[in-house]
């Protein structure tokens, strides 16, 4: 591996240590594993294209952060350059190999994509709440070491609760982040889904979109009062009631109707199948 100088552009990501751990050495492509823990998992394609063209004139300016395991090198920050290095047709790329735990990589990988601003806001908010269980950080203590308000990170973890067919639409672009954060604050997923639907066919502003989903839903209608039965058929669901020794409802009218025998328990079913057969008897 030849050695060069200290690249530029990790300076926060880097915690302040001795020189001999910031040396950028060069790296074989072949010798690189991706992070099944980076945040990011969508990558654009042509971006991906433009960033390999200016690989291919100036090489990769800012070095790779990889951890090195089992005499291969897992790259902890710099995916996408990476990625964009093979299609350039790279054979190596500068690296600075440090050592890390698990949740240092994972914040690395975190904070250098948030900072680049690479993550849509669905891959934002699962990375974010990843890095949280996995460090065991409250809102505060994560929002402190990404560099955000205790507040967007909350609002940010919000969007999680979206129905899925939502945050499908936020990954896509169809619907923004403002639009997905208005979603996540009613409660009612039905209503979400419609409001959803309706913002992305009419094109609704997030400000439109607040002052719908602020306008109280419109009550249920009552429904009427079921009409009383029949005096003759009251009788009768009083004496099939003691007949049967079952919960007996009758519903519908002298013409038409149905009468519903309730059991909830092998013993009362029993019971109404020894009435049917002394019924049977009589005839």
């Amino acid at each position: 591996m030849k050695k060069t100088g200290l690249g530029r552009g990790l300076d926060a990501l880097l915690p302040e240590t001795n020189d001999l751990e910031n040396t950028v050495s060069m790296i074989s492509i072949t010798e690189l594993d991706r992070n099944p823990d980076q945040p990011r998992r969508e990558f654009d394609e042509e971006a991906l294209q433009t960033l390999a063209d200016s690989i291919r004139t100036a090489g990769v300016l800012q070095p790779l952060l990889v951890v090195e395991q089992n005499g291969r090198y897992r790259i902890v920050a710099g995916e996408r350059r990476f990625r964009a290095a093979r299609i350039a047709g790279l054979d190596a790329v500068p690296c600075i190999v440090r050592s890390f735990t698990p949740e240092e990589q994972m914040e690395a990988a975190l904070i250098e994509n948030l900072q680049r601003e690479d993550l849509n806001p669905i891959e934002e908010a699962a990375a974010m709440k990843q890095f949280m269980e996995a460090c065991h950080y409250t809102q505060e203590q994560a929002a402190k070491k990404v560099g955000k308000s205790r507040p967007a990170v909350a609002n940010s973890l919000r969007l999680l609760s979206l129905p899925q067919s939502i945050q499908e639409d936020v990954i896509a672009g169809r619907i923004s982040a403002g639009h997905a954060r208005v979603l996540a604050g009613i409660e009612d997923e039905k209503r979400q889904l419609a409001l959803a639907q309706l913002t992305i066919l009419d094109g609704l502003s997030v400000r439109a979109l607040e002052k719908m989903a602020a306008q109280p839903e419109p009550a249920p209608k009552p429904r009427p009062a079921p009409r009383p039965l029949p005096l003759e058929l009251q009788d009768m669901q009083s004496r099939m009631r003691e007949t049967f020794g079952l919960r007996t409802l009758f519903k519908g009218n002298r013409k038409r109707g149905k009468i519903i025998l309730q059991y909830e328990s092998e013993d009362e079913l029993e019971q109404l199948y020894q009435c049917l057969e002394r019924l049977e008897g009589k005839q």
